[in-house]
């Protein structure tokens, strides 16, 4: 098949519908299919250009009170038919489609089946219902030309069933599991010692809870001081989350700002447990999964999106944010208690299979087919 897959974020910045977009790609075209990736023009300046990517519209970035998000701007109408009929896509599969512009213009003009995939999660509260209602129109004029209708977890379907009456199948993220294999992965040599450490690794903003999980730990160190708090990531709040640490003289906290995956790897490799606190606007949790298949425990924010893959015995790492000595509670306990530890992991080792790459792409190679074989019963049909 010819298989279009559009993201609405510059492909050549980092993020988890960008490396999710390229892993099904890599996957797609290992089994023999023709795979182009289309985004926004890139805002990067120096870059390694990707013939398999096309470029067209652009991106802009868009601040709000607690987080950043990117939009994708229209392209000329010219633009979009030149590419559809130069590439002549058997299906067209867009990520969050209700993304302002481009995948509404592109899912309007397609000539063949197309497939749209929701992971956003907004969070609940008076500024949300309004947004939905102002959004709504927009929205139900994007879904109107999907022919099919996918989300990441119940979290993101919950957003999109806001727009239509259209079924949503959830296909949740994947992980290329082969790369998380703790056994090929060497030690980060600053933290490979005899210290427990508490892992967190994100963006530093207010929706990720981390000046909840400071104050966690700062219980906990009452307690224990064998212990160590390492925080990866970089945005917003870092300074205002240093001056905690600093004010209250927290001991033992590294902030280590922005790591690349192999530096993540093998910060997994050495700490006990992964903490990730975010109280809203999770639709899954991919950086989880990564956890569980490194063989790490976690303490996570009891958030719709973190929910939907803490599932089963995965509940006892949930734990309200907010809730400081409860919070330290549980850190604690997936801290020392061993007998709970293993309990956990054994979970974790089967739950995770289900998430590796080559099976979720299994499951949109299937409904690939099967909406093509539909689609070409329906022109044989209109001819005849």
């Amino acid at each position: 098949m010819k298989i279009g897959i559009f993201c609405p974020y510059d492909m050549y910045r980092f993020g988890g519908v960008q490396e999710l977009v390229k892993a099904h790609r890599r996957h797609l075209q290992e089994r023999g299919h023709d795979v182009r990736i289309i985004a926004p023009r890139t805002q990067v300046d120096e870059y390694s250009d990707d013939p398999g990517i096309i470029q067209i519209g652009h991106a802009t970035k868009v601040h709000g009170p607690s987080t950043s998000f990117e939009v994708s701007i229209s392209a000329t109408a010219d633009e979009i038919e030149q590419l559809y009929d130069d590439e002549q896509f058997d299906v067209l599969h867009v990520h969050e489609p209700t993304n302002p512009l481009l995948a509404r213009q592109l899912v309007s003009r397609a000539h063949c089946p197309t497939i749209g995939t929701f992971h956003a999660k907004l969070p609940e509260g008076v500024l949300n219902t309004s947004f939905k209602k102002a959004y709504q129109p927009y929205s139900k004029s994007v879904l109107k030309h999907l022919t099919y209708l996918t989300a990441v977890s119940e979290a993101a379907a919950d957003f999109a069933a806001e727009s239509t009456r259209m079924p949503i199948e959830i296909v949740p993220n994947g992980v290329e599991l082969k790369h998380f294999n703790p056994k090929k992965v060497q030690p980060f040599a600053q933290y490979d010692d005899a210290t427990k450490t508490i892992l967190y690794v994100g963006r530093l903003e207010k929706r990720k809870g981390v000046e909840y999980l400071l104050k966690a730990y700062h219980e906990l160190r009452r307690e224990h001081d064998d212990v160590r708090l390492v925080i990866a990531g970089d945005g917003p709040k870092r300074r205002s989350l240093e001056s905690y640490v600093s004010s209250y003289e927290v001991p033992d906290v590294d902030f280590l700002g922005f790591v690349d995956d192999a530096r993540k790897l093998e910060l997994f490799r050495v700490c006990d447990v992964f903490c990730s606190p975010a109280t809203y606007g999770e639709s899954f949790g991919i950086v989880l999964i990564e956890a569980m298949a490194m063989g790490v425990p976690i303490v996570a924010g009891n958030n719709p999106g973190y929910a939907s893959v803490m599932r089963g015995r995965g509940r006892l790492g949930l734990v309200n944010s907010e809730c400081t000595l409860d919070f330290a509670y549980r850190l604690e306990l997936l801290l020392y208690d061993e007998a709970l530890r293993g309990l956990y992991l054994d979970w974790a080792k089967k739950e995770v299979r289900q998430y590796d790459y080559s099976k979720i792409v299994d499951r949109f190679e299937t409904l690939y087919k099967q909406l093509v074989k539909s689609s070409l019963r329906e022109r044989e049909a209109a001819a005849s």
